[in-house]
């Protein structure tokens, strides 16, 4: 089931503790950019707006995702004015919003390509 925009963009604005709807907008598209890998980015794709899924798709993506740690500085570099601690909140308010838009077994696919560590940016700790 796909999510509706406005309903995906509360959700980031409620977990980052933005203003407005356009801060958790410019969040949700930085953390959407071409991080994933592989076949579950258009299995994602399918379940988030079509904006956010467009990103997803974007035939521009990377090889190998980045460690948490680089995602997250990735993330800082692109957002004006943020920290690294700052972008963590970021990354975090968007990739849980995005593990609730995807079912168990996806998020498990999506946890499983990509370095351990991003459990945590997701909001899904796994046990060690």
């Amino acid at each position: 089931m796909t999510l509706r925009r406005e309903v995906f963009l509360d959700h980031v604005k409620e977990r980052g503790e933005y203003g407005t709807a356009e801060e958790a907008e410019r969040a949700a598209r930085v953390v959407l950019g071409a991080h994933l890998v592989g076949d579950v980015r258009a299995h994602l794709a399918a379940r988030l707006p079509e904006g956010y899924a467009l990103i997803l798709l974007n035939p521009l993506q990377g090889a190998e995702p980045l460690p948490p740690e680089q995602f997250v500085r990735a993330a800082a570099a692109w957002i004006e004015g943020a920290t690294e601690q700052t972008a963590a909140w970021d990354v975090s308010a968007v990739l849980s919003t995005v593990a609730d838009a995807a079912d168990v077994d996806l998020l498990e696919q999506i946890l499983l390509q990509l370095p351990a560590g991003y459990d945590l940016l997701f909001g899904r700790p796994q046990p060690t």
